[in-house]
C-alpha cells in the first residue's frame, strides 16, 4: 500500500511546522465505526447497486443525503435499509456539510451514488486511515475503464490538477474524485463554503492549508449506466472549478493571488506606457489620461505585489502559531 499510496501534505505551502506522525502500524477499523456518506440527486437507477455492494462488504452504516430527488431515489434508499437524509438547500457541497452534523461515527467513506465507484475499494480507502492519515482521495486514473470518462472530461480533469498543483503546491493527482475518506475530526477543522461540484476541489485546498495528512490511493471507476444521468456540466462545471482553485489561493496562497493581479496590473500600465511613449516619439502626439491611466496601472499593480508578500508572511506565521496550538491540544489529549 505504502507505495501505492503519496503522502502529499507536507509541502512548503501548507505548513512549515510538525505533522501527524503517519505510522507503519494500523490500528483496525471496525466498520461500525464507518459511514458510508452517499449525496445524491436523482439517482434511483443505481443507489440500490451501490448501497447493496457497501452491505456486501460489510459496511451497514449508510447515509444517503438527498438533493430533492424527483425520481424515487429517496424511496429506493429507503427501501434498502439505508438512512435517508433531505437536504435543507441545494448542492453537493452543501449535502455533505449538513450530513457531517448527524454522524456520530470517526470515520467517513464518502462517493457518488451513480454507481462508478467500486465499494470493494472500501478497505483500500480506509486502511491509511488506520495509519494515521486523516483524509484520503481515490485516484480514479489508476484504474479507470476506457469509456469511464469522455476525452473532454479527462483533459478538464488533468488540467484542474496541474493548475492546483501550481497554485497550492501539492500533488493530490485526481482532486475531483469523488471517492473520499476522511476522519470527521479532521473535517471539522476545515473551513467549507462551497456548496455545488467545487466542493472536491475545496476539501484539497483545504487540506494544504490546515495541514491535513492526505494521502492518494488508487481506485476503480467505471463509466455511469446508460440509464443513469449525469448531473455534471463539463464546461460550466470546469469553468467554476479553475475559478474556484484561483479564489482560493487568496488565503491559502496569498502570493499567488495578489501577485498574479500585481503582475497583470504592471504589464497592462506598461504596455500603456509603450503605446503612449511610440505615438510621442513617432508623431509628437500625447495622451495625458492614456499616460495618468498607465501610471496608475503600474502603481497598483506593485502595491499588490508587496501586499501579497505581507500576506503570504502573515499566513505563514499563522500556520505556524496553528500548528503549535493543535499539538499542544492533541499531547493534552494523548495524557
Amino acid at each position: 500500500m505504502e507505495d501505492d499510496a503519496v503522502r502529499t501534505a507536507s509541502s512548503g505551502l501548507s505548513d512549515g511546522g510538525e505533522t501527524i506522525a503517519v505510522s507503519e502500524e494500523t490500528d483496525e477499523i471496525s466498520p461500525d465505526d464507518v459511514c458510508v456518506l452517499i449525496p445524491t440527486l436523482n439517482e434511483a437507477a443505481t443507489i440500490a447497486d451501490v448501497i447493496e455492494g457497501f452491505y456486501d462488504e460489510g459496511y451497514t452504516n449508510v447515509v444517503v443525503v438527498d438533493g430533492d430527488s424527483t425520481d424515487g431515489t429517496r424511496e429506493i434508499a429507503r427501501d434498502h435499509g439505508a438512512d435517508v437524509l433531505v437536504q435543507s438547500g441545494d448542492g453537493k457541497g452543501q449535502a455533505v456539510r449538513e450530513a457531517l452534523e448527524y454522524i456520530t461515527v470517526p470515520y467517513v467513506l464518502m462517493l457518488d451514488g451513480d454507481g462508478t465507484y467500486d465499494p470493494a475499494d472500501a478497505d483500500t480507502m480506509l486502511e491509511p486511515l488506520s495509519r494515521g492519515y486523516e483524509h484520503v482521495i481515490g485516484n480514479r486514473f489508476a484504474e479507470m475503464d476506457d469509456d469511464a470518462m469522455r476525452a473532454l472530461n479527462g483533459f478538464g480533469n488533468r488540467m484542474i490538477n496541474r493548475a492546483f498543483g501550481f497554485v497550492h503546491g501539492a500533488n493530490y493527482e485526481d482532486i475531483l474524485s469523488g471517492y473520499r475518506a476522511f476522519t470527521v475530526e479532521s473535517f471539522k477543522r476545515l473551513s467549507l463554503d462551497s456548496d455545488g461540484f467545487t466542493i472536491e476541489t475545496e476539501l484539497a485546498v483545504e487540506c494544504v492549508k490546515h495541514g491535513v495528512e492526505t494521502t492518494v490511493v488508487p481506485v476503480s471507476y467505471s463509466a455511469r449506466p446508460d440509464e443513469s444521468e449525469t448531473n455534471l456540466h463539463p464546461v460550466k462545471d470546469g469553468g467554476t472549478i479553475l475559478l474556484a482553485l484561483y479564489s482560493l489561493a487568496k488565503t491559502n496562497n496569498p502570493l499567488f493571488y495578489f501577485g498574479s493581479l500585481g503582475v497583470t496590473g504592471i504589464l497592462s500600465g506598461s504596455l500603456i506606457a509603450m503605446y503612449v511613449l511610440w505615438e510621442w516619439v513617432q508623431y509628437h502626439q500625447s495622451h495625458e489620461v492614456m499616460a495618468l491611466a498607465s501610471a496608475a496601472s503600474i502603481l497598483l499593480g506593485v502595491q499588490l505585489l508587496m501586499f501579497g508578500v505581507l500576506s503570504d508572511m502573515l499566513v505563514t506565521l499563522h500556520r505556524e502559531q496553528r500548528r503549535r496550538l493543535e499539538r499542544i491540544a492533541r499531547d493534552d489529549r494523548n495524557e
